[in-house]
């Protein structure tokens, strides 16, 4: 842009066109930011649901490797027992260390009644 004698950029009469533009934009981006916060997790919910897959996986898969051990050496509940213990431990301890490593936000405290 061209520059008056005192190194100032020369004041341009307003445009209703990129005014309206500026509006309609403004508006836009209010929707998405609302948008946006609608469809943000609860790190507590996600927390509950990452807990019950571990509690129910870790000693499913317990069971089920158990359960092929038993297949494999013919000693029907020994494995399928002991695997399923050892699932439920290891689920234990992985719900341990998530609780250690991070905890929800501020905002979002557990309801505890």
């Amino acid at each position: 842009m061209a520059e008056d004698e005192t190194g100032e950029v020369p004041k341009l009469p307003p445009d209703a066109r990129l005014e309206s533009l500026d509006e309609r934009l403004d508006r836009l981006q209010q929707a998405e930011a609302q948008r946006a916060r609608k469809g943000q997790p609860d790190r507590v919910r996600q927390f509950g649901q990452k807990l019950a897959g571990q509690m129910i996986g870790a000693p499913a898969g317990g069971f089920l490797f158990g359960l092929g051990l038993d297949t494999l050496f013919k000693t029907k509940p020994l494995f399928m027992i002991i695997g399923l213990f050892v699932g439920f431990g290891v689920g234990l301890r992985n719900v341990y260390f998530w609780t250690k490593q991070s905890p929800p936000a501020s905002g979002d405290q557990v309801d505890e009644r």
